[in-house]
């Protein structure tokens, strides 16, 4: 839910829901190619090639692995502090591009894996357990982005 100082309040109610968070930074980080790396891969021209991969992509890395670890750090607090149980996550607005990045990159990660397309043609009753708990995380990443984008990045 939105705060009244710009930001967003995630209620965890158990240890599920700590689990289904801590599955954001999880699935950012899954595959067997950086995000980063991937991206640099689709550049193509024989001239820019070298300077992306010397210079764009070590800074793209940098920036996902930074916005990864301040969300695991968040989520790691936040469960700590209510001992696993109910409680609230807090992210506030200068928090607000980290959360955005991990989100997509987690998004990105099960995209690649398990090549969902366009979602709302899917019944996830239909899909077998993986890929059910895949796109149900994948739409509730893509949930938590809209809040953001609705309340905080705005």
């Amino acid at each position: 839910m939105p705060t009244l100082d710009g930001g967003l309040r995630i209620d965890a109610e158990d240890p599920r829901d700590w689990q289904l968070l801590k599955s954001i930074t999880h699935d950012a980080v899954a595959g067997d190619e950086k995000l980063a790396q991937r991206l640099g891969n689709l550049i193509t021209d024989e001239e820019l090639a070298p300077d992306w991969r010397e210079y764009v992509i070590p800074d793209l890395e940098e920036g996902f692995s930074s916005a990864v670890l301040h969300v695991t750090t968040s989520i790691a607090a936040a469960r700590l502090e209510s001992g696993g149980g109910p409680g609230p996550l807090w992210i506030t607005r200068d928090e607000a591009f980290h959360w955005y990045s991990a989100l997509n990159q987690a998004r990105l990660a099960l995209e690649d894996r398990f090549h969902f397309g366009p979602g709302e043609w899917i019944d996830p009753a239909d899909l077998p357990p993986l890929r059910r708990a895949a796109f149900l995380r994948s739409q509730f990443d893509c949930a938590i982005q809209g809040l953001l984008l609705e309340h905080v990045l705005r």
